[in-house]
Parts: C-alpha cells; structure tokens; sequence
C-alpha cells in the first residue's frame, strides 16, 4: 500500500512538471514553419534571385510561431562555398507579428518591412544572391524566433548576431534552396 502511494504522488509531480514545461514552452499548433512561394525545400532556387539575374530577395513566409516570441531573424547562408560557410543574408529585429516578407527587400538598414538587416559578407547591408563560382550550392534561410528584441546596430554581422541570440531562441526552423552554375 506505502509503495502505490509513492508511486502516484512520483507520478502526479512527474506529470505536473511535464505539463508545466509544455505549458511555458508555449507549445501550440505544431512547429514553427519557413516556406517561400518562389522554391520548394529542397528546390532550386530561380535565377531572378541570384547574382545572374536581379539578385533580390525571394519572398518568405513562417507560420507557428511560438507563444513568446517577441522578434524575428533571418540568416541566409551558402555552407559549400570553397572559402568556408559564406553569408548572404542576416536580418533581425523582425516584427514578431510579420507573417513574412515579400520578394525583393530593400538593401537599406531599417527596411519598411521593419527591422534591421546586417552585413553579408559580400559587405554590403541587406540581401545578396547566389552566386556561386560552380557547381551545386546549397543555400539555408534559416529563421529563429526570440524572446527579445535585440536592438543591435545595423550592419551586425552573422557571428555578432549568433552571439546576441544566445539564450534567446524559442525555436527556429530552415527552408534549403539550391542554386547551380
């Protein structure tokens, strides 16, 4: 008898605690999502997007995200580049409520679809396409959701915002577009 009732007061602690987690967690409506409506995962990305052709941005879209989230941020990155990982992209400061971006994002600090974007390593502010010296190229926006505004100067770059996110990221989920020449 003493042994069922360490065992249901293990569980009922177990189970409070569980739901506790799941609870701050602000788990709802499945995981946080990056789709866009010019490439399919995995797909490769349209030549309007790169360095041979407008080199703007494509059109993105996130759907669940979670309860908390408080910002957004966008890094875009090439990890078969011959030089090492090669940036293309870090944007931050998204408002929580955007449900994306549209094609073609200006190339400005503070662009009217809100934020701040970075330093690619392209160095220029904002966006810069594909461009890869040959062969297939793999090409990861990547989004995170956070629990805080980061307020950081614009022109931040990816391994300063990386560090500025530490401990601040509720979740985060990837959309991979490939890119040949």
């Amino acid at each position: 008898m003493k042994n069922k009732i360490y065992l249901l007061v293990w569980l009922t602690v177990f189970f409070t605690i569980i739901f506790a987690i799941l609870s701050f967690a602000g788990v709802e409506g499945g995981n946080m999502e990056l789709i866009s409506s010019a490439f399919n995962e995995g797909g490769m990305i349209p030549g309007k997007y790169t360095c041979d052709g407008a080199d703007v941005s494509p059109p993105l879209k996130w759907s669940a995200l979670p309860r908390g989230t408080k910002s957004l941020a966008i890094i875009c990155d090439d990890p078969d580049a011959p030089v090492g990982t090669w940036v293309h992209w870090v944007y931050y400061d998204i408002p929580a409520g955007a449900e994306g971006l549209p094609e073609k994002v200006v190339p400005d600090e503070h662009p009217a679809e809100g934020g701040t974007q970075g330093l690619n390593d392209f160095r220029k502010i904002g966006y810069g396409g594909p461009c890869p010296p040959g062969g297939t190229h793999r090409y990861y926006f990547k989004l995170y959701a956070l629990d805080t505004t980061l307020n950081l100067s614009p022109g931040t770059t990816k391994k300063q915002l990386l560090k500025a996110m530490e401990n601040h990221i509720i979740d985060q989920t990837q959309l991979v577009g490939k890119y040949r020449r």
